[in-house]
């Protein structure tokens, strides 16, 4: 299906290196936006850049760092000279890291009593992984959103997409701090999308379930690639008993993008989870 209204809009996609933002990049480049594909990694954004404009699209790479200010604008500049300025901001950097997380779902008396250093309990959370898991993935939205949301003000169907999660509706056992900072992306869609409705932007997330990533694999599949526990609780609170594919993200993208169908719509978070959100257990 195609949407004429994205056909030559400037889309900038955050965290475009990675497996679910590159599809973003790829699928909102075949409805003929201008891709600004950023992330830390070059050589990643670099690959997805390349791959769409090999299948006859328009993308550029740019590195840079979404929690400097001033990385992000001078990525803002190189983008506005090779592209133009900003139609689509994708908010999409973000992720966890080890030291905000503990070993097991629950804390047992024994934990405490007797110390094993393969346990790391809530007590054992270092505060620099909690710091770092919410700077990237709440100030990895906010820094950016300063930078370009500035060119899209009055602009006709300006949009911002955040990436939420599902966390951001109840937290999952182990990553608190990941956890909570989707909870604020969630609220900060939601603040937004009252700040900026005088001026024309538009502002909503899309909040996905399990999808199986680079980032988060290890967690879901063993060495020899069968499922892990985790992942068997996962797919157990999964009513279509699966996890997702990338480009089953493809049609609330569209959706939130395109004014002809969203005009109206602004502080939203939409699930593409399975049903992992409706599902109460019983």
């Amino acid at each position: 299906m195609k949407h004429e209204n994205l056909n030559g809009s400037v889309a900038v996609v955050t965290g475009g290196g990675g497996v679910l933002c590159g599809a973003f990049a790829k699928t909102l480049a075949k409805q003929g936006c201008k891709v600004a594909v950023l992330d830390l990694n070059e050589a990643a954004a670099q690959k997805c850049a390349d791959e769409i404009n090999a299948d006859g699209g328009t993308a550029i790479a740019v590195a840079c760092n979404v929690l400097e200010l001033d990385s992000m604008q001078k990525a803002r500049d190189r983008i506005a000279e090779k592209l133009g300025t900003c139609d689509i901001l994708l908010n999409g950097a973000g992720g966890n890291n080890p030291k905000g997380t503990t070993t097991k779902d629950t804390l047992e008396k024994i934990d405490l009593l007797q110390k094993d250093e393969n346990v790391k309990t809530f007590f054992d959370l270092d505060p620099s992984g909690i710091s770092f898991v919410f700077n990237l993935n709440f100030l990895g939205t906010l820094i950016p959103t300063q930078v370009f949301a500035r060119d899209m003000v009055e602009k006709k169907n300006a949009c911002i997409v955040m990436v939420s999660s599902m966390n951001a509706y109840r937290p999952l056992t182990r990553i608190p701090a990941y956890s909570a900072a989707k909870a604020a992306v969630k609220n900060f869609t939601e603040w937004m999308s009252t700040h900026f409705a005088p001026v024309g932007i538009r502002v909503n997330a899309i909040a996905p379930g399990f999808f199986s990533t680079n980032q988060n694999k290890t967690l879901l599949w063993n060495e020899d690639g069968t499922p892990t526990e985790r992942s068997k609780k996962i797919l157990a609170a999964t009513p279509m008993n699966r996890f997702g594919e990338a480009e089953e993200l493809d049609g609330a993208l569209l959706f939130l993008c395109d004014e002809a169908y969203s005009g109206f719509i602004t502080g939203v978070s939409i699930p593409v989870d399975g049903g992992f959100s409706a599902y109460s257990g019983v």
